[in-house]
């Protein structure tokens, strides 16, 4: 049996939405989900003017083109952190590859990224090496 609102004449008012339903950086008060960990992560990042990776994961996504902060590429690949660099005046970079289109690009490290996942990042290279290496190294981080 259908319903009927004859008698009705007014209507009540639409409630005001809370949510925004936003993409990217304009959406959630100056923030965005991680492609990686999905987790809410600041716009504002410590030590550097653009934030460009998920400081729990170092997940990014394939957004800048030429200049960091441009927004300028078309791929919007996610994009892990495959390794570290570090620059002749000591400040340490993650290298990306994005895994749409594998393209490596260099992000510098924020002020607020997880030191575990750094480290993490910083020894793979040697579990590769030869089991003596690898045990001195090993016994060198821990005293660390």
């Amino acid at each position: 049996m259908a319903r009927r609102n004859r008698d009705r004449r007014e209507r009540r008012p639409q409630r005001p939405k809370t949510v925004l339903h936003a993409h990217g950086e304009a959406g959630r008060a100056g923030s965005f989900r991680c492609a990686g960990c999905r987790l809410e992560v600041p716009a504002t990042a410590p030590g550097t003017s653009h934030r460009n990776h998920c400081p729990h994961c170092l997940t990014s996504l394939h957004v800048d083109l030429r200049v960091p902060g441009d927004r300028a590429a078309d791929c919007r690949g996610p994009m892990s952190a495959v390794s570290m660099a570090s620059r002749a005046d000591g400040e340490w970079m993650l290298v990306h590859r994005c895994a749409r289109c594998g393209e490596l690009s260099v992000n510098r490290i924020a002020g607020d990224d997880n030191a575990r996942a750094l480290v993490r990042l910083a020894v793979r290279p040697l579990a590769g090496a030869p089991s003596g290496f690898a045990s001195v190294a090993r016994d060198a981080l821990v005293r660390l």
